[in-house]
């Protein structure tokens, strides 16, 4: 290669270099601005929790307001059909009396008489 092109591809690299420096200590600061920015809020927010938290913690007593995904939602009512429906009354009406029947009462055995009368 001869020396003069030589020469400009050194300052080409040597300029590229410096500007890749320069562009290299651009995003560096970007990035240490960017974290600073985040801590920042992140004390914002945390002084924010506490005062907020304060506030809360007063004697005064709630009037028992719930969330609202503390709500039961309402049970969605079935489309029986006909048959369906009366095979759900004769279950329900045979469960009432049979469940009687197999409550698990102790079998009672006559006392036993002694001698000594005990």
């Amino acid at each position: 290669m001869k020396p003069k092109k030589l020469k400009k591809k050194i300052q080409q690299l040597e300029k590229r270099l410096r500007e890749d420096s320069e562009r290299l200590g651009r995003l560096r600061g970007e990035l240490q601005q960017a974290e600073t920015a985040k801590a920042l809020k992140a004390a914002r927010k945390s002084a924010a929790r506490a005062t907020a938290s304060v506030g809360k913690n007063s004697p005064e007593p709630t009037t028992g307001a719930k969330k609202p995904s503390d709500a039961k939602k309402a049970k969605k009512k079935l489309n029986l059909s006909p048959e369906r429906r009366a095979a759900k009354r004769a279950a329900e009406g045979n469960r009432t009396t049979p469940s009687d029947q197999n409550s698990p009462t102790p079998p009672t055995q006559p006392p036993e008489n002694r001698g000594d009368g005990v």
